[in-house]
């Protein structure tokens, strides 16, 4: 049974093994966990949309679903939220994984929609995220990131000290994330910024500006402490 799930698992994931220390017990639990995943997946026929494998958790909800497109393997954990109110929609590529309570939310606005947000291949985001796309929002293929990641593609106005600042409007840049980065736990990246592809940023940081490949970012607000071939 065993090497018969390692299998099924290794459609979306070519390189799992079973560690020796999992018990039948939990394999079968884990297998009905999955297998319900699959199941609650198949309810994006009603949309007249392919599930392509998806695996979908307790509680997921999309607003404007056909402006949300995904590729092979979508997994969305409990309780997340898609929302394609936007002008470029939300697009997933293959194998992309939600932690579950993440939020990924183009726009809020009727009057002033937002852009897009795009997720590369391979891209895995930990628990309670907040994923924005006003100014659009990419990230690239191989991105791991940990839990309470935020990102921001958005800006209030406020210049006029007699307007209240809700009344002034936005300004919008975009964030763009390259591929194969590292991003720790609670990091929050805010609007204007690219991330070159192969970067790690320390957990807890807040990025305010960009940096090239294979820097190494950390603090508040972030700084480069070095770049991956160890020069400071």
């Amino acid at each position: 049974m065993k090497t018969l799930m390692q299998k099924l698992i290794q459609l979306r994931n070519p390189d799992f093994r079973f560690d020796e220390n999992i018990t039948t017990p939990m394999l079968i639990q884990f297998m009905g966990i999955q297998f319900m995943a699959v199941f609650r997946g198949l309810f994006v026929f009603l949309y007249l949309k392919n599930p392509k494998g998806m695996m979908l958790g307790k509680s997921v909800s999309f607003f404007n679903p056909s402006g949300i497109t995904w590729g092979r393997f979508l997994r969305l954990g409990n309780h997340v939220s898609v929302s394609a109110l936007s002008i470029n929609g939300v697009r997933f590529g293959n194998n992309v994984s939600i932690g579950a309570f993440s939020r990924i939310i183009v726009s809020t606005s009727l009057n002033n929609p937002g852009d897009k947000i795009v997720l590369g291949d391979n891209v895995g985001i930990g628990e309670f995220a907040y994923l924005g796309g006003g100014g659009g929002l990419e990230i690239g293929d191989e991105c791991i990131v940990g839990q309470y990641f935020s990102c921001h593609p958005e800006n209030h106005n406020c210049d006029d000290l007699n307007i209240s600042i809700r009344h002034q409007g936005v300004s919008r840049k975009g964030i763009r994330i390259g591929s194969n980065c590292w991003i720790g736990s609670k990091v929050t990246i805010l609007d204007g910024v690219e991330i070159g592809s192969g970067c790690v940023i320390a957990a807890g940081s807040v990025v305010t500006k960009s940096y090239p490949d294979n820097s190494i970012i950390g603090g508040v607000p972030a700084k480069i402490l070095k770049n991956r071939n160890h020069e400071q």
